[in-house]
């Protein structure tokens, strides 16, 4: 399933260009579980090979997180737990998570949209507190660009340094290659870990 997944998303990249990782992008930002961790640092490899750049990477991922975000605030402007209590299981939200975003959010008040979209898993759903509490559309927009960029970009370097050294330096490829099993089982142990606590949470409800 990983795998299917990873695929998809490198085929949408390459397929796509800067519009596929804008589109994934505002996905992952609209409450989709798709994770940014293995869409910007593929596109941050396609920079190594000549296909991006990498301030274009960042500002389409960027504009994709603004994009998705901005359907996210306005389902909590307009929906907030009604929506979560009706469709939220089919993108795995449910009121946990909303509860932790809206704690942040409560916590540090809208700068809480700028620190969010540098956190993992709260960035994907803090823009959902942030329309429930209608905050302003010019900060919140300009919030979660600005975060999201530096977000993105961490992640296009990361990609696009593995990238350059991949032929380069035998070493890379040769540690890659031996912790690759490693890898995939702790993503799966996370996942798994994932969906345990979801399950256990609504059997409880």
């Amino acid at each position: 399933m990983i795998e299917l997944l990873a695929a998809w998303i490198t085929g949408v990249i390459s397929a796509g260009g800067y519009a596929g990782v804008a589109a994934l992008m505002a996905l992952e930002s609209a409450c989709i579980p798709l994770p940014s961790e293995v869409i910007m640092p593929f596109a941050g490899y396609l920079t190594s090979t000549g296909r991006f750049s990498l301030l274009g990477v960042a500002l389409a991922g960027a504009i994709g997180c603004n994009i998705g975000s901005t359907v996210a605030y306005w389902i909590g402007a307009t929906g907030g737990r009604r929506f979560v209590d009706r469709y939220g299981g089919w993108v795995l939200l449910d009121h946990h998570d909303l509860d932790v975003a809206e704690r942040f959010f409560a916590r540090f008040g809208t700068p809480a949209v700028l620190i969010g979209r540098v956190l993992p898993v709260v960035r994907t759903f803090i823009a959902l507190p942030a329309g429930m509490a209608r905050m302003r559309q010019l900060p919140f927009q300009l919030y979660t660009f600005v975060g999201s960029f530096v977000w993105c970009y961490a992640l296009a370097k990361v990609g696009d340094q593995l990238g350059r050294r991949w032929d380069s330096d035998p070493r890379l490829r040769a540690v890659m290659h031996q912790f690759q099993l490693v890898v995939l089982v702790v993503l799966l142990a996370a996942i798994g870990l994932f969906l345990w606590h979801k399950l256990r949470r609504r059997r409880r409800v």
